[in-house]
């Protein structure tokens, strides 16, 4: 039997492809391409400068800072909402969000320069991601401030610090159906 015409000679099937090859000195360009794979592609993308090339990087790095940046205020919601189905009664699951909607801004503030560490770059200016970050993580804690305030667990009058003080008086009273005084 011929080698050829079992192996992708003239009259062998189209689809066959001769893997090994006798001669000692062969190089990765004699071998053929796969079926659907084509090295045009790649070749252009290794003959594109390297400028332009780094240029698309530092955009790139750019682009994900700015995205990085941004995803406290996609958390603003999802937390003011949590807060706000928690109700305004002193419970374990409000306190729960509370501290939570208070622990998220403070650990991301502490560590804004290892959030922006990977896109740090001679080309890449990283300050106005940072304040934007550092803004939104402020708001994110103000947030849990205010619902601390609204729950009545911030010291907010004198008489909180000092139990010699009158508490303030109430501002609203209400009672059942019966008068108490």
């Amino acid at each position: 039997m011929d080698r050829s015409s079992g192996r992708g000679g003239s009259a062998g099937r189209k689809w066959a492809v001769e893997l090994c090859d006798a001669t000692p000195s062969s190089s990765v360009r004699d071998v053929p391409d796969p079926l659907g794979y084509s090295r045009s592609s790649l070749e252009l993308e290794e003959s594109t400068p390297g400028k332009a090339k780094k240029e698309i990087d530092a955009s790139f790095k750019q682009a994900k800072a700015w995205e990085t940046a941004q995803a406290p205020f996609k958390n603003l919601f999802m937390i003011g909402f949590m807060m706000w189905m928690a109700g305004n009664t002193v419970h374990l699951f409000s306190i729960g969000i509370t501290f939570s909607a208070l622990w998220q801004p403070i650990s991301a503030l502490q560590s804004v320069n290892k959030t922006f560490e990977p896109f740090k770059d001679a080309r890449t200016d990283t300050l106005l991601p940072k304040l934007l970050f550092i803004a939104f993580n402020f708001v994110g804690l103000g947030l849990g401030l205010w619902k601390l305030n609204s729950l009545g667990l911030l010291p907010t009058h004198a008489s909180d610090w000092v139990s010699t003080l009158p508490p303030p008086p109430s501002v609203e009273f209400s009672g059942g159906g019966v008068p108490l005084f």
